[in-house]
C-alpha cells in the first residue's frame, strides 16, 4: 500500500470539501505529494491530525481554522413541509444518502449521511437542517472507522454510476445493451463491496 493509500485511511471519507479538495483520495494525494497540510480536515478533527502526523512523519499542527472547526457529527434531514422536490440536494450528495425524485419530497438516509452539508446551499428553499447526532463527541470520537470504509464505498459506488453514460436504451444496438448490463452489474458489485480483483 502507498503512502497515498494509508493517508485516504486515515481520513474519515465525507467526502466534505472543506480541506479545499474534491474527494478525501484528491486531499490524500496532496499530502503525500507534499502539496497539502495534514491539518486540513475538519470532520476527522484533531485525532485525525496525529493520526496523519503518524502515517506521514509530518510534525503534528492544530486544525488549519480557514478549513474550518472540529464540530460535534450532525446528519441532514429536510423538513418534508417545504421541500419541493427540485433535485439539486441530490446532486450534491457525493454518497447517495439522499433519495426522491422529481416534483416528489426528498428524504435523507440518515445512517448513511457523513454530515458534509454540501446539500445545504443548493437548497433553493432552506428546508435542510441539521441534526446533532455525536453529542459532545466530535472528529473520530463521533465517527467510526466502519462509518468511514461505508461511506468511502457509497462514494464510489456513485463515481462509477455518474461514470456510466445515460442512453436511451431503444436507441441501443443489442451489443451495447449487453455492455450496458454488464457495466450495471460490476457497478452493484462495488456497491455491496463483493468486486473481484
Amino acid at each position: 500500500m502507498n503512502l497515498a493509500e494509508r493517508i485516504l485511511e486515515a481520513l474519515p471519507q465525507t467526502q466534505c470539501t472543506r480541506c479545499g479538495y474534491p474527494d478525501c483520495a484528491a486531499y490524500a494525494d496532496a499530502i503525500a505529494s507534499g502539496e497539502a497540510a495534514i491539518n486540513q480536515c475538519p470532520p476527522g478533527g484533531d485525532e485525525g491530525i496525529h493520526r496523519l502526523a503518524a502515517v506521514t512523519g509530518q510534525t503534528y499542527a492544530p486544525l488549519n481554522p480557514t478549513n474550518g472547526i472540529e464540530t460535534p457529527r450532525s446528519v441532514v434531514w429536510i423538513d418534508e413541509n417545504w421541500c419541493i422536490g427540485c433535485t439539486l440536494c441530490i446532486d450534491a450528495c457525493p454518497v447517495d444518502a439522499i433519495i426522491g425524485t422529481h416534483k416528489r419530497m426528498h428524504t435523507v438516509i440518515e445512517t448513511e449521511c457523513t454530515g458534509c452539508e454540501l446539500c445545504l446551499p443548493v437548497c433553493p428553499v432552506d428546508c435542510m437542517l441539521l441534526e446533532n447526532v455525536s453529542g459532545e463527541a466530535s472528529g473520530w470520537d463521533a465517527w467510526s472507522a466502519s462509518a468511514a470504509e461505508q461511506a468511502r464505498l457509497r462514494y464510489a459506488s456513485r463515481q462509477a454510476r455518474l461514470s456510466v453514460p445515460v442512453v436511451a436504451a431503444s436507441s441501443l444496438p443489442e451489443m451495447h445493451k449487453q455492455s450496458r448490463v454488464q457495466a450495471a452489474l460490476a457497478r452493484a458489485k462495488v456497491q455491496t463491496g463483493n468486486a473481484e480483483d
